[in-house]
């Protein structure tokens, strides 16, 4: 899409909306979508003056926070209770559960 095609913030309407819902196949009323068209555009519009903010020379973001999160140690803290639990369940085969079929 280019520049040219792109849509204002300002050409979003109840009809636009209603095209974009009845895609997504939601059941929306003149009055929603013209609410909707009119909430979108308000949000388009905070996007186009988040557009005009000068960021020039502010490193992106890796995390907000200052330090960087402390991570646990990968290591096994439980054993293996696979088979102590499958001696009680009604059915296993290979390790795994079986249950009945429930989709034919």
């Amino acid at each position: 899409m280019t520049t040219s095609d792109a849509q204002h913030p300002a050409d979003l309407n109840a009809q636009t909306v209603s095209g974009i819902a009845n895609l997504a196949r939601l059941s929306l009323n003149e009055t929603q979508s013209a609410e909707y068209a009119q909430s979108l555009n308000k949000i388009l519009g905070m996007m186009e003056s988040l557009k005009g903010i000068d960021t020039d020379g502010i490193e992106p973001l890796k995390s907000p926070f200052d330090h960087p999160q402390p991570l646990r140690q990968d290591v096994v803290t439980e054993s293996n209770h696979r088979e102590e639990y499958q001696a009680i369940a009604p059915a296993v085969q290979d390790g795994l559960y079986l249950v009945p079929r429930v989709i034919e």
